[in-house]
């Protein structure tokens, strides 16, 4: 199925989403990468904040121009060992229960957005949509959880 059609604001494929994340062990060794499971974890739910980060960084570079931030968005696959923002690594993993929790609850904040509301730019990929960063978060969800083989 096309990234297009998969987003976090549609409720069965974000029940998947939770449904392959409760999958996991907090002692569960990744396929690839360093990340153990908790760091992932606690990773998705800083993921999660930055819709509505006041203040992203940003990094200039192609990925900020429109039809390359369609294509990694929406065609491409992502590669293994692409390396996120400081935004996306700042909370320390704690009791794994509390941090499923948090997960749950900014999802579910985030899909209760108007999606009219104006979020804030990735700052990577620079100004994304509400839609945009709907797709943008299945697709990482997804990525880390293929990671984990979940």
């Amino acid at each position: 199925m096309p990234y297009l059609l998969r987003t976090i604001d549609n409720p069965s494929q974000r029940n998947d989403l939770f449904h392959r994340v409760a999958q996991l062990d907090p002692a569960q060794q990744p396929r690839w990468g360093r990340l153990t499971a908790p760091r992932m974890l606690v990773h998705l739910c800083d993921q999660m904040r930055m819709p509505f980060n006041d203040k992203p960084t940003r990094f200039p570079g192609l990925a900020r121009l429109p039809i390359v931030k369609q294509i990694l968005l929406y065609v491409l696959p992502w590669p293994r060992g692409i390396q996120g923002p400081p935004e996306a690594f700042r909370t320390q993993p704690g009791n794994w229960s509390n941090d499923m929790a948090m997960l749950k609850k900014l999802v579910d904040e985030f899909v209760i957005t108007p999606s009219t509301q104006r979020c804030s730019e990735h700052p990577i990929l620079g100004r994304l949509s509400r839609r945009d960063w709907g797709v943008f978060c299945y697709r990482h969800f997804d990525h880390h959880f293929r990671q984990f083989g979940v």
